[in-house]
């Protein structure tokens, strides 16, 4: 709340230094805020001197045209101050930007747009595991404006120098202005999302391979459940990330909005199309490993349902010789052929007899 406090007031003098530019240096050792700050005008990036800095690249934007384009990592509330006030940005935007762990959406201001895209990126692992990361999450914040650009990037994937580039290598898309930036990062986002799709996709195939792979009988009971739900929750964090921007990349591609070019606005409309089918997979996922679990644990209950069987069998081929032992145990002194010479192997046989007969009933009706 006193960081909205101090973005309604006036810019505190120790916000700015004597030549005009905001402070938004960090400890020495450490890394400024500001990854990269510049102008572009018809499409091309206007080379400077020197590092150029926020205040800077607004006064030459007022002088000549054009729009400055300005990406921070993980700013602090003191470093985005100077910078929101500089913009006109509005408080509650800016404590989404610097709070972060914000849901994907979009919000419209009288003078910018304010957009927050999930970054998704894919964990490599040699073997899923009950505690293996599958997917890792991130989080960039847009400001569009007339004049400017900024992004608030969280986390330590994606990164947009190779996008920035691109788009440079691209002055006719460039020059469309800061919607055209906008579009560039929304169709990076969903890209990523589609290949982190395709890796889970994998995953689930191999975990629902073993699950139904008939030469599982021998594995360890339980094995597969720790990882199936492991799975199931990375798959929960990628829905999160996906199916609230189905919503805002709707409202990009169909409502007129001043701030967005006409013909920008067109492309926004595969952006949407993209994430409607990522959302489809994700739900798709979610079902399947739902269904994988249940049959996981029914081939669990029926296992130990066969080994109940099976136990249950032996207990009753091995009552037969007991009882016999137990009834030539008693030491009578008058038995059925006590003293005759081959009451001994006579018995046994008999009881063997009946072992087998019983071993032979139980398997045929599939209990051994």
């Amino acid at each position: 709340m006193s960081m909205i406090r101090d973005l309604r007031a006036a810019v505190r003098p120790s916000q700015r230094k004597e030549n005009g530019t905001y402070d938004t240096t960090r400890a020495p050792g450490t890394a400024s805020a500001v990854v990269d700050c510049a102008v572009y005008r018809d499409g091309a990036r206007v080379e400077s001197t020197g590092t150029l800095s926020p205040h800077q690249a607004m006064r030459q934007v007022h002088r000549d045209g054009g729009f400055v384009w300005i990406g921070l990592h993980e700013p602090t509330e003191a470093e985005f101050a100077g910078i929101a006030s500089e913009f006109g940005l509005h408080p509650l935007a800016v404590e989404d930007a610097v709070q972060a762990h914000q849901r994907p959406k979009l919000e419209r201001y009288d003078d910018s747009l304010f957009t927050v895209f999930k970054t998704i990126h894919y964990v490599e692992h040699d073997e899923l595991t009950a505690t293996s990361e599958v997917v890792e999450t991130g989080e960039v914040m847009c400001f569009t404006g007339r004049d400017f650009f900024i992004t608030v990037r969280h986390g330590g994937q994606g990164s947009l120098r190779a996008l920035r580039h691109r788009l440079q290598d691209d002055p006719a898309l460039l020059a469309k202005g800061p919607s055209a930036v906008l579009h560039a990062i929304a169709d990076h986002v969903v890209d990523g999302y589609i290949a982190v799709a395709d890796a889970v996709q994998d995953d689930i195939d191999e975990v629902e391979t073993e699950v139904f792979s008939p030469g599982r009988k021998g594995s360890p009971r339980g094995t597969d459940a720790g990882r199936i739900y492991q799975l199931k929750r990375e798959v929960l964090e990628f829905k999160r990330a996906v199916s609230p921007l189905l919503r805002p990349m709707q409202l990009l591609s169909e409502r007129p909005m001043r701030l967005i070019d006409p013909d920008i606005q067109k492309y926004f409309r595969d952006v949407a199309d993209h994430v409607a089918r990522v959302q489809e997979q994700v739900i798709g996922f979610d079902e399947l490993l739902n269904s994988i679990l249940q049959a996981n644990l029914a081939q669990a209950s029926v296992a130990q349902n066969e080994d109940m069987r099976k136990i249950t069998s032996w207990a009753a081929i091995i009552a037969v010789p007991t009882m016999v032992c137990g009834v030539y145990g008693m030491n009578f002194q008058y038995m059925p052929e006590l003293h005759w010479r081959f009451g001994y192997p006579l018995v046994l046989g008999v009881t063997v007899a009946i072992c087998m007969t019983i071993h032979r009933t139980l398997k045929r009706n599939g209990w051994l």
